[in-house]
């Protein structure tokens, strides 16, 4: 049967819609009741009457009721037997077609019409043509040819056309049902690609914003650890020294505040009050970085080429000069924990036309301030910092190369495309 949705059917059918959706066999019941009402008021009516169907002067008798039942029972499993029930009641109205006589004859073809619908309904066009075609052709020619009445007569006719109806509308039902089937599935595939998105984007937002922290708060209370620590061993014997020590713990820690209060405030709703307005940092103030290891006590080399952005012959992109930066800034803090004192880096940035070149280095000849070996050695796979820094440049689509020197000393070496394709982030 059609299937409907129950806006068609109106508010006030939605209810038995429902239940007759749920109850397969009540429906296909009430429809093999009406169905044999159906084949019983024609059975007595005579359509050739001068104004219309005439009744009252045609009897039933008990073949008619006999085929009757036994064609609309067969239909109570037409949904779970559809050929079946076809063939059986196909093979009914052939019987009552052949034994017919001159007297009017018991419609039983209209049971074989709602057979052939249901079928071609719930199977594919190609097997709803072959089986139409076949029921067609066996019945329009039974009639014709086995029937009291002349070929040309409109019951044999009528049979042709409600037969081809059937398995017409039979078709165009299962492509409707066929058509929403695959609107719906494509909405819920949309749903659920759209949801995968959604978490995806989360993810990657998150290891974003933890790859910023893990930046600022690694390089930031390194300086403040180191100069805490010079303060505390030099404060007896050397108190100018020490204050020295405490002013670049505080300058260190308000850069810390400022930084973080920068990276949380990625987190505001848009709209909120005191939003965060300063740029990312990048290579234009790599000179302050590099100064604020110098005053913690690691002294940094710094080459540029070209020394002057102008010479450059391609823009940089905001997130490869954010990578840039924060890759010799974990670079330096890791020089600054591991190297110890006396150890001394150099910084290189190399700007070719089509890519950016960041390789730091570090002599590895210092040690802690009291002779001993150092507390913490580095490893190509050590913590998070050299994790999150080759997360940084994989997402741009670059290369990271981390590991120790052979004569000493860690190397860190990155390359980077200037342009980073619509769509990439850090």
């Amino acid at each position: 049967m059609l299937v409907v949705t129950p806006l068609a059917v109106g508010q006030g059918f939605a209810r038995p819609y429902h239940w007759l959706r749920a109850h397969p066999y009540a429906l296909d019941t009430t429809l093999s009741a009406a169905v044999f009402a159906l084949i019983l008021i024609g059975s007595v009516a005579d359509p050739h009457g001068p104004h219309g169907p005439r009744f009252g002067e045609r009897h039933l008798e008990a073949p008619t009721v006999l085929l009757a039942v036994l064609a609309c029972a067969a239909l109570v499993w037409r949904r779970r037997l559809p050929r079946h029930v076809l063939a059986f009641t196909s093979a009914l109205t052939v019987f009552e077609l052949i034994s017919g006589s001159s007297e009017p004859r018991a419609p039983v073809s209209m049971a074989t019409v709602v057979a052939l619908y249901t079928l071609a309904s719930r199977t594919d066009r190609p097997t709803t043509w072959r089986v139409g075609a076949l029921t067609i052709v066996v019945l329009t020619a039974t009639a014709m040819l086995c029937g009291a009445q002349p070929w040309y007569a409109q019951e044999n006719l009528g049979i042709f056309a409600w037969t081809g109806m059937a398995a017409a509308a039979g078709d165009a039902v299962r492509s409707r049902r066929a058509f929403v089937d695959a609107i719906r599935e494509r909405a819920e595939r949309a749903e659920r690609t759209r949801e995968e998105e959604a978490r995806r984007r989360v993810a990657e937002e998150r290891m974003r914003i933890a790859r910023e922290l893990h930046d600022v708060v690694a390089h930031h209370i390194a300086l403040v650890n180191v100069q805490a620590g010079v303060a505390s061993h030099v404060m007896d014997s050397r108190p100018d020294q020490a204050k020295q020590a405490l002013a670049h713990v505080r300058e260190a820690s308000r850069s810390a505040l400022d930084e973080l209060r920068t990276t949380v405030g990625l987190l505001r709703q848009y709209g909120d009050p005191e939003a965060p307005t300063e740029p990312a940092p990048g290579l234009g103030v790599l000179d302050q970085l590099i100064d604020g290891f110098a005053r913690a006590g690691l002294p940094v080399d710094l080459a540029m080429e070209p020394e002057s952005p102008a010479e450059s012959t391609q823009p940089l992109s905001a997130a490869a000069d954010l990578t840039a930066y924060r890759v010799v800034q974990e670079a330096l803090t890791n020089v600054h924990k591991h190297a110890g004192a006396g150890a001394r880096a150099e910084v290189r940035i190399v700007r070719t036309p089509g890519s950016l070149t960041v390789t730091v280095l570090d002599d590895g000849a210092g040690d802690d301030g009291t002779g001993t070996d150092l507390p913490e050695p580095r490893a190509d796979h050590g913590g998070h910092g050299l994790m999150g820094m080759r997360e940084r440049v994989a997402a741009l689509n670059g290369s990271c190369e981390t590991g120790p020197c052979a004569g000493g000393g860690f190397r860190v070496h990155i390359r980077l495309p200037l342009q980073i394709r619509t769509g990439e982030n850090v």
